[in-house]
């Protein structure tokens, strides 16, 4: 019986999935396209094209050439993006740039992580899911890196890794079909589980493991690197760093530039009441520990002992926090609150809650906000005191460094405006 993957890998797949394509940028609608395909084909291979068609269109987020790649839905959500994918494999021959050899990609799922293993090198990729590898061997040969691509349907577990230089696990983070599905897996859990592929460094030294970002404290043995890879803001996913490895403990990433931030010892970092600055840290920066770290490098203080954000006399640009210059700084008093947006002019504001609890929908329909302006209002805690910050981007209208007059700013000594 033909899979799936093998049917759209066939002639009359291929043909199918083009004339679907051709209809969507036509602007049919789908349902019509699947109606009218259906008299000449037949309509199992119909639905699996049409369903390809708008995963390949979601794909386009994450590969630049998802309109040729193949996809199932599992398979796209788990996959690493072509940034993340190509950040970890130039880290690793970075790393290891005379130790060569044939790497084993556990767990390679439709290939996304393999497309960037296998430029230059022999690969060995294994899943439990025969239509993945045939997807996975597909989407190499779009990527034109599929000669040294050899793929194994089996339980990772299974299979022998002599000959094997480098690992690079990608444990499923869903449970399996069938009785164990109705399992909720808990943060950190995987399968085959993470302590199993901790133990892979008793066979090879250079071990990478792909792991979700919820990862809890603790996880990772000693000797590990935690990275935490960040999109943008967009927190992305956990890497683990076998010793061999490693080169710092922690460390966070942000890309697409791949700016990378570790461990920076030093003074312990003051507590302060917000100045003209506030930094909010990638999420990166918070679930790698790095939030201290991040303050020495910008020379800024913590306005809370239990609360991420950051703050400094003089704005920077940072690719681990966005910078917000600080309009009002006060005591949280709701209406006070609602009042100074009003005057401010500002009818759309991003409410951001940490430390403090409220439902943020309830409070931003009480703001009723009214204006021209766009603001961030921040709700969170400084001296263990419910607080509240109204902040605009850098070069905004209301930007108190660009303004003439007074400082709309209270002074942070008196809490009084100017």
């Amino acid at each position: 019986m033909t899979s799936r993957a093998g049917a759209l890998l066939s002639p009359e797949g291929a043909e199918l999935l083009a004339l679907v394509a051709r209809a969507r940028a036509a602007g049919e609608p789908a349902l019509a396209t699947a109606a009218r395909l259906r008299r000449d084909h037949p309509a199992g291979l119909v639905a699996a094209a049409t369903a390809q068609d708008e995963l390949r269109v979601a794909a386009d987020a994450k590969f630049s050439r998802a309109r040729d790649m193949l996809f199932t839905r599992a398979g796209l959500e788990q996959a690493s993006s072509e940034t993340t994918a190509r950040h970890r494999a130039a880290r690793l021959s970075a790393a290891a740039p005379d130790r060569g050899g044939r790497l084993a990609d556990l767990g390679c799922g439709i290939g996304g992580d393999l497309i960037a293993l296998a430029a230059g090198r022999e690969v060995l990729a294994v899943d439990t899911d025969g239509d993945h590898l045939l997807m996975a061997a597909h989407n190499a040969g779009v990527y034109q890196v599929a000669a040294g691509v050899q793929t194994r349907e089996a339980d990772v577990r299974d299979v022998a890794l002599a000959g094997v230089t480098t690992v690079f696990a990608d444990p499923a983070r869903r449970s399996p079909r069938g009785a164990a599905a109705r399992r909720r897996l808990r943060p950190g859990d995987s399968e085959p589980p993470l302590d199993w592929c901790f133990a892979l460094i008793s066979q090879v030294p250079d071990v990478v493991i792909k792991a979700a970002p919820g990862l809890p404290a603790g996880t990772t043995p000693d000797g590990w690197e935690t990275e935490f890879v960040a999109d943008g803001r967009d927190l992305k996913e956990a890497v683990l760093w076998s010793p061999a490895l490693a080169t710092a403990t922690a460390r966070a990433t942000v890309l697409p530039a791949g700016d990378t931030l570790t461990p920076e010892p030093g003074d312990p970092v003051p507590v302060r009441a917000p100045g003209a600055c506030l930094f909010d840290p990638s999420p990166a920066v918070t679930r790698a520990g790095l939030v201290e770290d991040l303050a020495r490098r910008l020379g800024a203080w913590k306005i809370d002992d239990q609360i991420a954000f950051l703050s400094a006399g003089t704005a920077r640009t940072t690719p681990f926090a966005r910078t917000l210059i600080v309009v009002e700084s006060a005591p949280w008093h709701e209406k006070h609150f609602a009042r100074r947006l009003r005057e401010l002019g500002i009818g759309a504001a991003d409410l951001r809650r940490r430390g403090l609890a409220g439902d943020v929908d309830q409070i931003h329909r009480r703001l009723r906000l009214s204006g021209p302006h766009r603001a961030t209002v921040v709700l969170t805690r400084v001296a263990n005191r419910p607080w509240g910050l109204i902040c605009v981007e850098p070069g905004a209208d209301l930007d108190p460094r660009t303004r003439t007059g007074p400082d709309p700013r209270p002074d942070p000594r008196t809490g009084l405006r100017s």
